[in-house]
């Protein structure tokens, strides 16, 4: 995009405040740099990296930066072979290290930052480097005793050397021989040499060596003879220091050197987490959101608020900024906007191209986060008074400069914003010319937000297809501009108004409004009273959206007191129901008894009874679920441990929980010393009732005749037929049937195999086959049970 288009719309200014939240100077270059990015990728990779480091700043984890030094250039500079790096030049790079240091450390022990973990893998903040430096300098670039085992040996000495001298001078100058030719009392340091003061007509009483003398010529500084040789030993010492603290920045400097690809790579990714986390922080104080990026050359703003406006208008106490609703695209490519003067027309387009470049820079903006924006590759603005002296342009013709080469550059993927539209010239032609523009962008396929106070464009726009009119709201009432945009409708320039609110005297507003023609008042009139109606027709709808709410309330309210009245309903039809199960149950006791004493004995018409009984028993069952007021779905298998005790539906037992198998969404359950499998949806609460222990065929020598060990599926749909052959399967376990049946009959196959899968590799069942000719052939399966 064109950076004086951009700059037109202020995003230089924006940027400039932006910066001010960064750590460094070179962050905030960097900040002001930024730009439109180009493809979609990249922009939400961006925009990704802010939401994250948001949010964690909002939850009070925010990164962690803090000040630290530009050392690209010193990075640069250690490059050379040979090259060593002032003291202070190295101890910048501690607060950059220790700061990469935290950040690897931070976002490695997160697993929700997919865009920073991405940004940073291979993030290590060089420890070896950062110990070394930290053990060597302070922040002020001084060089610690730590630094080596030498200097600080040396600096030991230099210590006792200098406190020797220093006390031999003190004794001195307390001695009676020698005090009495000094100008003072006290002890110093001249070149380097400590000295003592002496009178100037007494400097050849005290034997010594002159180093320096006063400003009044009245004081030499003498370093007497009897210290010289331990001076000498400390000048050596010095020179010894001076020498290991060159080797050490020689040392550093070449760690530096070692690992300048690595530390200009980090620093690098530094800068861009800085500069993101600028962003950040500018977006948190303004509440912005990251918005949609389209590619279908539409735009979408919702409450949108113009961010330098909103920062000027923060510092003014109960004065916001009016939010901007707007939509272009599709049908319709072109918007023209009118309404008074000082109404708002020029920020809402100015709001629109900036939030723009904006979102294409991958960065939140102040609107609600579901606002959209095409991915366009040019921006093209003709915004303000262009009139130059120097190049002899009138505003008119310095429009149509710039309008011509709009038209050069137009095409799908622009976004065009024109303010003022054919004004500078005749009315007539101005709008004859605009109106011969707005054709010509609408076939180049830009999107066009132009603004205009003529009329005869209005009327144009409302005649051409893929053209709208839109006008920022004016109260007639309060002579007020409202900032509102109202798309579909043309708005009036109220410039007499405006004129009276400004101070023009109501002789002159009189007298102009004499001199407009007929016409214009009319149609001045005719569009004040479509207003009045479509206000009068929104509060209308306002009191019937008011209405609506009261009524949804009361039938929300009605439909409550159903519920709880069929919730009571089937609370007693509940109970009805147990009690007529437990009689029931009770009744199939009482009738296993009695066959246990009949034994063989009637044996036909005690497997009716039972039948009889078990097909009431599950009526009762199936109807007592449907009223039960307790029923709930199935638990999730997530909320299932091993060890719990759930309700086997198909059954009508409760069991406990052996092992839960995630991946198939069964449970295998223990229940009447057996083990089955079964499917989640068989599963419900715990009822209490516990499955009787039955004693197999080899145990008792029989099996429990009130199962069936057989099942007719004919006729049944597969997944109906599959659900009864599962609870049919787990009866069967658990009465220790060894063999059953499964009657599926021949038809197309298609049921027998379904059948067959089902059993394959089946919990419960050890093997199958096809039945003999006598037992039915294929249109049966003979399962064995495990």
């Amino acid at each position: 995009m064109d950076n004086l288009h951009i700059d037109l719309l202020e995003f230089d200014r924006l940027l400039s405040i932006i910066s001010e939240f960064s750590h460094s100077e070179a962050s905030r270059t960097a900040v002001r740099r930024i730009h439109p990015l180009d493809t979609r990728q990249e922009i939400e990779t961006r925009q990704g990296r802010i939401h994250e480091i948001m949010r964690i700043s909002e939850q009070g984890r925010p990164l962690g930066l803090s000040h630290f030094e530009d050392v690209g250039g010193l990075i640069a500079k250690v490059r050379p072979e040979g090259s060593v790096l002032e003291p202070n030049e190295l101890s910048a790079f501690i607060a950059i290290l220790d700061i990469l240091t935290e950040i690897a450390d931070r976002i490695g022990a997160e697993d929700d930052l997919p865009y920073l973990t991405d940004l940073t893998t291979g993030l290590t903040g060089f420890p070896e480097i950062l110990h070394a430096l930290k053990r060597s300098l302070d922040s002020e670039g001084n060089i610690l005793d730590t630094a080596s085992p030498l200097l600080s040996e040396l600096r030991d000495r230099l210590r006792r050397l200098e406190a020797r001298i220093r006390k031999r001078l003190e004794e001195m100058v307390r001695e009676e021989a020698v005090s009495v030719f000094l100008q003072d009392d006290f002890v110093t340091k001249r070149s380097g040499r400590w000295v003592i003061p002496v009178r100037m007509d007494s400097k050849g009483q005290v034997p010594g060596v002159v180093h320096d003398v006063s400003k009044s010529g009245e004081t030499a500084f003498i370093e007497p003879l009897a210290i010289i040789s331990l001076a000498n030993e400390l000048e050596n010492a010095v020179a010894e220091e001076k020498a290991e603290e060159i080797r050490i920045l020689k040392n550093l400097s070449s760690m530096l050197r070692g690992s300048a690809d690595g530390l200009q790579d980090e620093y690098a990714t530094l800068l861009r987490l800085d500069v993101l986390n600028s962003i950040a922080v500018f977006s948190i104080s303004l509440k912005m959101e990251a918005p949609r990026i389209n590619e279908t050359g539409a735009i979408s703003l919702r409450l949108a608020r113009h961010p330098l406006l909103q920062l000027s208008l923060q510092k003014t106490e109960g004065v916001d900024v009016v939010p901007l609703d707007v939509s272009l695209g599709g049908d319709n490519t072109i918007m023209v906007i009118t309404g008074s003067n000082a109404g708002g027309k020029t920020i809402a387009i100015k709001t629109i191209g900036l939030l723009l470049i904006m979102a294409l820079s991958g960065m939140p903006v102040p609107a609600d986060p579901s606002s959209s924006f095409p991915l366009v590759r040019s921006l093209l603005t003709d915004i303000g008074d262009e009139q130059s002296i120097e190049n002899n342009l009138s505003t008119f013709s310095a429009h149509i400069s710039n309008i011509s080469q709009i038209l050069k550059k137009a095409g799908p993927d622009s976004l065009v914003l024109v303010d003022e539209l054919g004004t500078g010239t005749d009315p007539e032609e101005g709008a004859a010319l605009a109106c011969a523009l707005l054709n010509v962008l609408k076939e180049s396929g830009a999107l066009v937000f132009a603004t205009t106070h003529l009329a005869d464009i209005k009327g144009f726009v409302h005649r051409t297809k893929g053209m709208l009119n839109a006008s920022m709201e004016f109260d007639r009432n309060t002579l007020l501009p409202l900032y509102k945009l109202r798309t579909g409708e043309p708005g009036q320039s109220h410039a007499l108004e405006t004129a009276k609110r400004y101070g023009l005297p109501d002789s002159i507003i009189e007298s102009a409004r004499g001199m407009l023609g007929g016409i214009k008042v009319e149609f001045d009139n005719l569009i004040a009273d479509l207003n009045e109606k479509r206000a009068s027709y929104e509060s209308g709808l306002e009191e019937l959206g008011r209405q609506k709410k009261e009524l949804q309330e009361k039938a929300g309210l009605l439909e409550k007191r159903i519920l709880d009245a069929e919730s009571r309903g089937k609370e007693i039809l509940a109970l009805s129901y147990r009690q007529a199960s437990d009689i029931v149950s009770q009744t199939k006791k009482e009738m296993h008894l009695l066959l246990d004493e009949l034994k063989k004995k009637e044996k036909a018409e005690r497997k009716e009874v039972l039948r009889q009984l078990e097909s009431r028993q599950k009526e009762v069952a199936i109807k007592l679920r449907s009223y039960d007021a307790d029923h709930r779905p199935p638990p999730a298998i997530e909320d299932i441990r091993e060890g719990d005790v759930v309700h086997i539906e198909s059954l009508g037992y409760d069991a406990t929980v052996a092992k839960i198998l995630v991946p198939q969404k069964r449970l295998r359950l223990s229940a009447g010393g057996k083990e089955i499998e079964v499917p989640l949806a068989d599963i419900g609460l715990r009822k209490g009732r516990k499955a009787e222990v039955r004693e197999s065929r080899d145990q008792a020598g029989e099996t429990d005749e009130a199962v069936s060990s057989r099942i007719n599926l004919v006729g049944l749909r597969v997944d109906e037929a599959l659900s009864r052959l599962e609870p049919f399967l787990n009866h069967a376990s658990l009465a220790g049937l060894p063999e059953v049946t499964v009657i599926h009959g021949l038809g197309a196959g298609i049921l027998s195999r379904a059948v067959r899968e089902h059993l394959t590799g089946h919990p419960l069942v050890k093997q199958f086959r096809g039945g003999e000719r006598s037992e039915g052939g294929n249109g049966v399966t003979i399962a064995t049970m495990a």
